[in-house]
């Protein structure tokens, strides 16, 4: 079994959205809470802090360079260096707080929308396609704590994850009009696990997703059953994505310590043990699939 090992350690308050630049053979992730977006150039593993002070939840690659970035006031341009041009703050009157994204085969965006307080009332989240027009409308609604999104690898199936109710969700994707179908239970992952967070999809069809209070990350088969579980050091497994020459580097992000969730596994102690923060890689040789790329292009 290979190692696990640290290929980053900035002590992220929460390490989140893996994005690999085949392009580059470089991989970009951000501390959405820490406020610090990264690169590491993979041939040398040479890794810097791009930018500070910008905050960023979700990231996908833009055709026109750059990227698209989601955060708490809604769906953005952003070059990679100076400040980033705002898209869309709201859809169909729902205002866009915004969390994980990815690019869809036409080269929109999908991203989930969070409003969730355990301490009082929220409204529910939604999920949202950005066109490439820039244009946001709502797909679907009703979740509490938008996660991991990820699409089959013949793009027919659309996983949609809520970590507050501890399930990872599909759809039948229509590629053609943005749209997901069918909303149906994929994966409850249960009470005792971690709580499901980031997700991606291998070239197999199997679903990885990362466990937040869990220290692992888990491969599902296209059925939803446990394939395999790869532990790691951190409480607060946050996200993960494949890359490297032949997509077979898997990576993996992480956070520290954080305020307890009601949602905790029975008997888990957030004050005992290694938090996070970390940046992870391990080589499975199972193969990843390429995400696809953002072509946003507002009208004005």
């Amino acid at each position: 079994m290979p190692e696990l090992s640290v290929v980053a350690d900035y002590g992220d308050l929460c390490g989140e959205s893996p994005l690999w630049d085949a392009k580059h053979s470089r991989l970009y992730w951000t501390d959405c809470v820490g406020l610090k977006f990264y690169c590491c150039d993979w041939i040398p593993k040479t890794h810097r802090v791009v930018k500070e002070g910008l905050e960023i939840y979700g990231c996908a690659l833009n055709q026109s360079g750059g990227f698209v970035i989601t955060n708490t006031s809604g769906i953005w341009l952003w070059d990679g260096e100076g400040s980033p041009r705002l898209v869309a703050a709201q859809a169909d009157g729902s205002k866009l707080q915004m969390n994980d994204c990815v690019a869809d085969p036409q080269g929109r965006l999908l991203a989930g929308s969070v409003f969730y307080n355990p301490s009082e009332k929220y409204p529910l989240g939604k999920l949202i396609c950005v066109d490439t027009d820039g244009t946001a409308r709502i797909i679907d609604e009703g979740f509490h704590l938008s996660n991991g999104l990820g699409f089959s690898p013949d793009c027919h199936t659309l996983y949609f994850t809520d970590s507050v109710a501890r399930t990872i969700f599909a759809y039948d994707y229509d590629v053609a009009a943005g749209v997901g179908r069918n909303r149906r239970i994929f994966k409850k992952v249960a009470a005792t696990s971690g709580i499901p967070d980031g997700l991606t999809v291998d070239a197999e069809g199997f679903v990885w997703s990362a466990e937040w209070y869990g220290s692992c990350v888990v491969r599902y088969d296209p059925d939803g059953k446990i394939e395999r579980r790869i532990d790691t050091p951190a409480k607060q497994t946050s996200s993960l994505a494949f890359g490297g020459p032949e997509l077979t580097d898997m990576f993996i992000t992480s956070a520290g310590k954080s305020d307890p969730m009601p949602e905790m596994p029975p008997g888990y102690d957030p004050d005992a043990g290694y938090f996070g923060g970390k940046l992870f890689h391990i080589n499975l040789g199972i193969r990843g699939k390429p995400e696809f790329v953002c072509n946003i292009r507002p009208k004005s």
